[in-house]
């Protein structure tokens, strides 16, 4: 049965409805996902049954306020809830973390009829893709004139806005300044229907996100839907999640993806490893004493790691709901955490894979696609390691602040 998010219900009646455990919920998707993840794939979209039950839950709400009919999820169960969907299928928790940090992180700067008129509709979502230099907003009266091109648009096939981020440049081209003298960005928004999106996503992993790349030339985007993310001082919604950087909210939920898909593989890897008897090997995997120290090893690893994560996403979410904005010392707590943590998931990952034999290749089992999300999710921004260098600058003292923090 469908279950209403709170925030979609008449005021009168949101204090009579106990509020769901969005994290069981997600956890009570995971079979569906898992079923529904050859079809994700195939389709390189969320199916109409997926997606209802995401909307059901107001699972592409979680971030943004009550007021406009959002869960206002806390960080901590924001990561869970990625984590649980990631265990059924990773594409779907990928969109959801893309989703929520994307329309958490636009709305929070907006004003508040505008973030209610374009995020109020219960079934609102945003995509947008990775920032292009060649892109560029044009300042005009009452707004931008905007062209570019932008990739990696992950959920656009189920959005209802796009955005883009882009430099603001005055008409005779020179960039508009940021009060610290750099060239500043601005984040647009505007109805999927102003784009032209190129419906080709052709990776290795992660099929089911749609990925697209899509484009516009000369829309006009009014000054109410833009905005400068990550400008603190400017925000209109100061809620704990709004302090933090959309960049290590995004770390969050994709390390948390990161665990979740690792986990897959590593429950299946199990599961293989007490019914398989290996082609070179005279006892079952699960009889072989160099199998159970592996399977230790990797399951202590896991833990250890979402132990990590949860812990720091924790202590941080404690600080900011305290202080209402986070320390550096937190900031880069968490973004040594998330960064680590979607490297050592990926080692799991890794060696399930390989531990499972020729078994793992075949598409009829449950490793060969997983292991294909796990890859592609290691390639993001999030996971590089020279997030590792900049931190241990910082840790050495580098007076200066680290970048993604």
């Amino acid at each position: 049965m469908a279950v209403a998010a709170a925030g979609t219900l008449p005021p009168e009646r949101r204090a009579a409805v106990p509020e769901p455990d969005p994290v069981a919920e997600a956890r009570a998707l995971i079979p569906m996902l898992t079923a529904a993840g050859p079809a994700i794939e195939q389709a390189k979209a969320l199916p109409p049954e997926v997606l209802e039950a995401l909307h059901a839950r107001g699972f592409l709400r979680l971030l943004l306020p009550r007021e406009i009919g959002g869960r206002d999820l806390p960080l901590p169960d924001f990561a869970e809830l990625c984590e649980a969907l990631a265990m059924g299928d990773a594409s779907t928790a990928w969109c959801v973390c893309q989703g929520n940090v994307s329309a958490m992180s636009a709305a929070a700067y907006l004003a508040p009829e505008v973030a209610r008129r374009l995020f109020g509709e219960p079934r609102s979502a945003l995509a947008w893709g990775a920032r292009h230099g060649q892109a560029r907003a044009v300042i005009v009266e009452g707004g931008y004139r905007v062209t570019g091109r932008w990739d990696f648009a992950s959920g656009n096939r189920h959005a209802t806005l796009l955005g883009a981020h882009l430099p603001a440049v005055f008409p005779e081209g020179n960039p508009r300044l940021s009060p610290e003298g750099r060239p500043e960005d601005v984040t647009v928004l505007f109805p999927r229907e102003a784009a032209q999106v190129t419906p080709e996503w052709n990776a290795i992993g992660l099929l089911g996100t749609g990925s697209d790349s899509y484009e516009v030339r000369d829309l006009f985007v009014p000054t109410a839907q833009a905005c400068t993310r990550d400008r603190f001082e400017a925000r209109q919604d100061r809620r704990p999640v709004t302090a933090i950087t959309s960049h290590l909210c995004y770390a969050t939920g994709f390390s948390a993806t990161a665990l979740g898909t690792a986990r897959g593989l590593l429950d299946r890897a199990i599961a293989l490893a007490r019914g398989k008897t290996a082609r070179a090997g005279a006892q079952p995997m699960a009889e072989n004493h160099g199998v159970q120290s592996e399977v230790a090893q990797l399951e202590a690893s896991l833990r250890g790691a979402r132990m990590y994560l949860l812990g720091t996403v924790r202590e941080v979410w404690a600080e900011t709901v305290a202080r209402g904005e986070p320390g550096m010392e937190g900031r880069i707590a968490l973004r040594l955490a998330t960064t680590t943590v979607m490297r050592q998931a990926t080692d799991v990952s890794i060696a399930c894979y390989r531990a499972a034999g020729t078994t793992a290749v075949l598409e009829s089992n449950p490793f060969e696609r997983r292991f294909r999300d796990a890859m592609s999710i290691s390639q993001h921004l999030q996971a590089t390691p020279w997030h590792l260098e900049t931190v241990g600058r910082w840790l050495l003292g580098d007076p200066q602040r680290p970048a993604f923090v």
